[in-house]
């Protein structure tokens, strides 16, 4: 676990490190998006990958994991966008930013931590076809759940469902870096 722990936080560090880079670039553009739209974004990269998947080829350059690390900050948007209110034109301060990105980062760490406790790392066997599949069906959950105006009867809720996205999205990130060649100089 604690290589495992390790392989995490780089993941979701390289996330983190892009998530400020492009809020120090666009500001807090995406304060308006609302879950609907969040959801979208998630979808459309998770589309994307699969179709790569399914094909065996692509025409746009975009890498699969830069794929999955938008995965993950869509998902961290979707868990500030549920605890934010006030105007979502009003930019927030970086450092406000870097730490709502950090109190949900730590969440869902929390969760994978207690999860992996539970299932062993099962993870670790799954195919990446897997990790898109099972964030594809976490999303129409979601879009389900917002039909329902946010109530379910005995489900989880759409928050729980955000962070099993983003672990998806980790895990596949740790996969393909394990998978990927070691460069010698």
């Amino acid at each position: 676990m604690s290589n495992t722990l390790a392989q995490y936080q780089q993941a979701i560090g390289t996330c983190k490190d892009i998530f400020i880079k492009k809020t120090r670039d666009y500001g807090t553009s995406w304060r308006v998006l609302r879950l609907i739209s969040v959801t979208d974004q998630i979808f459309i990269k998770a589309q994307r990958i699969r179709n790569i998947q399914e094909l065996g080829t692509q025409k746009v350059e975009d890498q699969i994991d830069g794929e999955f690390r938008g995965i993950v900050n869509y998902g961290i948007i979707g868990l500030i966008q549920l605890g934010q209110h006030g105007n979502p034109y009003q930019d927030l301060p970086v450092d406000e930013v870097s730490r709502l990105y950090d109190e949900q980062a730590r969440f869902v760490q929390n969760v994978m931590e207690d999860k992996n406790h539970d299932y062993g790392e099962a993870w670790r066997d799954m195919s990446q076809e897997s990790f898109v599949d099972l964030i594809l069906t976490k999303l129409l959950r979601i879009k389900q759940i917002l039909r329902n105006e946010g109530k379910t009867l005995i489900s989880e809720g759409i928050d729980a469902n955000f962070v099993d996205i983003i672990n998806y999205a980790l895990f596949a990130l740790i996969k393909i870096d394990e998978a990927a060649p070691v460069s010698r100089l």
